[in-house]
């Protein structure tokens, strides 16, 4: 076994694998950006080095000077984690040049599976059933709009070097073609340095089902069964099961037979996936070769109780496969839930920000968390916006449905936005609770899992009104008339002469703007919430962010997180967001301001107007890509483009203003 191995990755999977380093008493070396140096990877490891600026071509992607921190630590080998350098050939062969371990299959294998294209070529000649589609090298974009034709529409384009949903577009018509044809390309080359595609037949209701397989240097090879990774947004996974629902011991073998067959096709050592599509009817067919530790692989860790990175450590090592297929089985149902700091409401648009607040569920023999991040670490646009993975387990699959419910409702974040909200929608729907299962779920089910927020109603208001007073209390402070700021009649401790004390206090719901009066009166035992006609009495006692409530016969707990004058209210399973009006303030909602600005940081890759030009309502002006997706700037309104103030290429910051537009009358 290794004395000392390296970790060529950041975040939440280099401190993964060095939790089981520590295990088996392994010696652990991280590598990390400017971005990353107060990074909870580089605190947990036993040595750190600097390997350049923030962007991941600057630092993560510069093989050569992570094997020269591996020589320099005395690393004895490299695990690669997954993306960045964990499927890049030139790297592995780099390793085994430099006589350092690479904690993964052999090059030749990473190259067989590279291209999907290549990737499908050979699992055809090893019998494994394909989808049916065009795999060549001829890349004109009439040739390919042919071959679309002919396979039948819906189709989907995907990058040969793709990965993480990456250049992937479904096309309905054939009219539609060229344009996703010339994004998909666009996005690839970003993304992967090659614009090569692929074109398969779109099954229209597929399950996304994969098999965890191993193989070791001995001949052995194993799959620890399959994953149902169904659910997904923007071609990207959002919660994880293992088992897959409604699979049957037949398919199962069927499958994991197939699984096990493609990796001897290419002579594979270490963890890898096989990905498949299932149909309807039962039929699958491979879709590609991931020859890397998946995301997902907890999911598999919690019903068969092994420790795959332990597996990938001692397999590398030169160590036999540490169980038979016949030794391996299934316990309980377990699922994954991909944490990202992103908008839901917004086509899943990555968000940046620090997380000013954060609240986990408890960890236990139920509930795992997966993460690189605490409380106060910032989400920035530099790397992928994974916050955290929820990993839960339990005997059966409405067990461990449930307890993700429950975990995520114990799930806390403030500081930036989240798809917190939307895995709760999605785990309490009725269609996923009966697993009914495919890859267009979120599409078909969107009406449910996008539901409207809900209302500030007078106990949200009560709560706000409460804590806003409990917090003047403890700071001693006085909203006062600053030509006499020790006057009594501004106190916040209730005193008063022969008169009622009361207080003003003017709540924003952030999301409709809407704002709501609330009148507090003191009281001896709390405070008297005059709002919408009614009077309410509420008391409680405040800890840091936890307020204990009594509102008239009710008692309940709260947690309110305050940040410039903003309030993040988690009670009853809901977040609620309300500022507290500041006299002066001009709200920049209402200003009527038409032109359009950059939702965040990124690149502009395409420009589809020109200044002068008449435009109707959601006519796409722009693109513009920021952390590896693309994101297109439409019109809101009929209108005129009045002056394009960015061009293809240019940089643009948060909140920049981009397009200035004139909106009919």
């Amino acid at each position: 076994m290794f004395e000392k191995i390296l970790i060529a990755n950041r975040g939440e999977i280099a401190c993964r694998v060095i939790k089981t380093a520590r295990k088996l008493g392994i010696k652990t070396v991280a590598v990390y950006s400017d971005a990353d140096k107060n990074a909870q990877h580089v605190k947990q490891a036993d040595e750190a080095f600097h390997i350049g600026p923030a962007a991941a071509k600057d630092s993560y992607l510069r093989k050569e000077v992570i094997l020269d921190v591996a020589k320099q630590s005395g690393a004895q080998a490299v695990h690669p984690g997954y993306g960045f350098l964990s499927e890049n050939t030139d790297f592995a062969t780099a390793c085994e040049d430099n006589n350092i371990v690479f904690i993964g299959p052999p090059a030749s294998a990473i190259d067989a599976m590279g291209s999907k294209s290549a990737a499908k070529e050979i699992m055809e000649k090893a019998n494994v059933p394909l989808v049916p589609g065009y795999h060549g090298d001829n890349q004109d974009a009439d040739y390919l709009s042919t071959q679309a034709f002919a396979i039948g529409y819906p189709v989907l384009i995907k990058a040969t070097a793709g990965g993480g949903g990456k250049g992937m577009r479904i096309v309905e018509r054939k009219e539609d073609f060229a344009d996703a044809l010339e994004s998909c390309k666009r996005e690839a080359l970003s993304s992967f340095g090659d614009d090569r595609v692929l074109i398969e037949k779109y099954l229209t209701k597929p399950r996304h089902v994969e098999l965890q397989v191993f193989a070791d240097s001995h001949g052995n090879a194993v799959h620890l069964f399959e994953r149902d990774c169904s659910v997904q947004r923007r071609h990207q996974k959002v919660i994880e099961e293992a088992p897959a629902p409604g699979m049957t011991d037949d398919l199962r073998q069927k499958m994991g037979n197939v699984a096990i067959q493609a990796a001897q096709a290419i002579g594979y050592q270490g963890a890898g996936t096989v990905e498949f599509l299932l149909d309807e009817d039962g039929s699958f067919y491979f879709m590609e070769m991931n020859t890397r530790l998946q995301v997902e692989h907890p999911v598999t860790e919690m019903i068969t109780g092994q420790d795959l990175v332990e597996w990938q450590l001692r397999v590398a090592s030169g160590e036999p496969l540490p169980l038979t297929q016949e030794q391996l089985s299934i316990t309980g149902h377990a699922f994954e839930a991909r944490i990202y700091a992103e908008d839901p409401d917004n086509d899943f648009l990555p968000a940046t920000g620090r997380l000013q607040h954060l609240q986990t569920p408890s960890a236990s023999d139920y509930v795992r968390i997966d993460t690189g991040i605490t409380e106060q670490d910032e989400v920035s646009v530099h790397y992928d916006p994974m916050i955290a993975k929820l990993i839960v387990w339990d005997r059966d699959r409405y067990k461990a449905l449930a307890r993700l419910r429950g975990a995520l409702k114990d799930y806390q974040i403030v500081g930036l936005k989240t798809n917190l909200n939307f895995l709760f929608q999605l785990a309490a729907n009725e269609g996923f609770i009966e697993a009914d299962l495919d890859t267009g779920f979120i599409g078909r089910y969107s009406n449910s899992l996008f539901p409207a927020k809900p209302e500030v109603d007078d106990s949200v208001l009560a709560v706000a009104a409460l804590y806003t007073m409990l917090k003047q209390r403890q700071l001693g402070e006085r909203p006062a008339d600053p030509a006499d700021p020790f006057s009594p009649w501004d106190s916040t401790s209730g005193w008063r002469l022969n008169e009622d004390n009361h207080h003003q206090v003017t709540f924003i719901d952030q999301e409709t703007l809407e704002e709501f009066a609330v009148t507090v009166h003191f009281r001896a035992n709390g405070f008297l919430v005059e709002l919408n006609g009614q009077e309410l009495s509420v008391s409680g006692t405040l800890t840091a962010h936890r307020l204990a409530v009594q509102l008239e016969q009710q008692q309940f707990n709260a947690t309110v997180v305050e940040q410039d004058n903003i309030l993040s209210i988690f009670m009853n399973g809901n977040t609620f967001t309300l500022a507290i009006k500041q006299q002066g303030v001009v709200d920049s909602a209402a200003t009527g301001n038409a032109n359009l600005q950059a939702p965040m940081p990124g690149t502009i890759v395409a420009v589809l107007v020109k200044s002068g030009e008449k435009v109707v309502a959601d006519q796409p002006l722009l693109v513009m890509e920021a952390m590896k997706m693309e994101h297109t700037i439409k019109a809101p309104a009929d209108g005129t483009v009045t002056e394009l103030l960015y061009q293809q290429g240019d940089l643009v910051e948060d909140g920049a203003e981009l397009v200035q537009f004139e909106a009919d009358e």
